[in-house]
C-alpha cells in the first residue's frame, strides 16, 4: 500500500498529461476544421466578387447585380443616400453608369473576408474605376449571407 502511494502523484500527473494531450488534439482538429471552413467561405465570396468585376468590365450591370441578394431587403448605402431593394439598386446603377465610358474598368483590392458565422461574413476592401479621364475610388463594407443560391451581398456600404 505504501508503494502505491509513492507512485500516485506520478500516475496522477501522467493521467492529466494524457487528458490534456487528448484535448489539444481535439482543439487542433476543431481549429483545422474551422480554418478549412473559413478558407472555403473566403474563396466562395471572392469568386462572387471576381464574377461581379468581370461582369462590370464587359458592361453587364445585370451580371454584376447577380452578386446581390435578389430581395426587397437588400441595402445599398453611398454618400448620404440609402437605396433599398435589389431592383432599385439595379436601377440606380443603370442610371449612374449608362455608358461603357462611365463604367470604365472595375477592380476590387485589399479584400478582407471576416466570418461572422457559418452563414454570414463581412468583407471590407477598396474599389477603383479606371476610365479615360479619371480614376474614382473608395472603400466598401459588404455583408454577405449564404443563401440557397450561394453567397450574396445583403448590405453594401460604399464610399
Amino acid at each position: 500500500m505504501k508503494s502505491t502511494r509513492k507512485y500516485f502523484p506520478a500516475l496522477l500527473l501522467l493521467a492529466v498529461a494524457i487528458f490534456i494531450a487528448g484535448c489539444n488534439r481535439q482543439d487542433h482538429a476543431a481549429q483545422t476544421a474551422d480554418k478549412m471552413k473559413n478558407e472555403q467561405m473566403d474563396g466562395a465570396i471572392r469568386a462572387v466578387m471576381d464574377a461581379q468585376a468581370a461582369a462590370w468590365n464587359r458592361g453587364d450591370i445585370e451580371g454584376f447585380m447577380d452578386g446581390y441578394w435578389k430581395s426587397n431587403e437588400t441595402l445599398f448605402l453611398s454618400g448620404d443616400s440609402v437605396t433599398r431593394g435589389w431592383q432599385t439598386v439595379l436601377d440606380r446603377y443603370k442610371r449612374n453608369y449608362d455608358s461603357r465610358e462611365k463604367m470604365g474598368t472595375l477592380a476590387f483590392t485589399e479584400l478582407e473576408v471576416r466570418p461572422l458565422s457559418d452563414e454570414m461574413a463581412i468583407v471590407i476592401g477598396r474599389w477603383q474605376l479606371t476610365r479615360e479621364k479619371d480614376t474614382p475610388q473608395g472603400r466598401f463594407t459588404l455583408i454577405f449571407r449564404r443563401l440557397p443560391e450561394g453567397w450574396r451581398i445583403t448590405h453594401d456600404h460604399t464610399s
